[in-house]
């Protein structure tokens, strides 16, 4: 039997959650369904991810290497992906973040403090206080368009951060996520 390996990547956030291996049984079940089924090496057999746990994976897109001999699997997960609870199966080694995973850890920090005493951070604050998230997000706008103007790049780069910080808060705040934006400008590329 014939075992491609499936790399599973988050279609909102971009990040890596596990890998794990198809067959053409897997592969089409995966398409019929819409949700995940693997090949167990372990226990050689056909395994729906989430059919124990809850956590199944819709199916967004699934792409072929050039070399047609690795899957990637671009999906939502219903919750974690590893069996040990964890977000993903890569929790391990070294986990100093990395440029590219901040905005899915920021958005990540302002759903869970949604339901936070608003004395426990500033991200709860601004979420208990609707009207003021906006304003931050036009001060902070301002503010970057003005070290752009004239200051050293370091502090563009802050001010860069400060904005997309508080625009995450902002979408947090109506319960929408950056996927949201993201659909908006991919449907603006076509």
């Amino acid at each position: 039997m014939e075992l491609t390996p499936c790399i599973v990547q988050d279609a909102r956030t971009g990040e890596v959650l596990t890998l794990a291996y198809m067959n053409d049984e897997a592969q089409r079940r995966t398409r019929e369904s819409g949700e995940l089924w693997f090949w167990s090496r372990s226990r050689e057999e056909l395994w729906h991810k989430g059919e124990t746990s809850g956590n199944v994976m819709r199916l967004r897109a699934l792409r072929y290497d050039c070399d047609e001999d690795t899957l990637l699997a671009l999906v939502e997960p219903a919750g974690p992906a590893c069996h040990t609870g964890e977000r993903t199966c890569f929790y391990r080694g070294d986990m100093d973040p990395e440029p590219a995973e901040a905005l899915a850890a920021v958005e990540r920090t302002g759903a869970e403090r949604r339901a936070a005493d608003p004395g426990a951070s500033y991200t709860a604050e601004l979420l208990a206080e609707p009207e003021r998230i906006g304003a931050k997000v036009e001060e902070e706008a301002e503010e970057v368009a003005r070290a752009a103007a004239g200051e050293s790049d370091g502090r563009v780069a802050e001010e860069a951060a400060d904005v997309l910080y508080h625009l995450t808060v902002l979408l947090a705040s109506r319960d929408l996520r950056l996927a949201d934006a993201f659909e908006v400008l991919n449907e603006r590329r076509r």
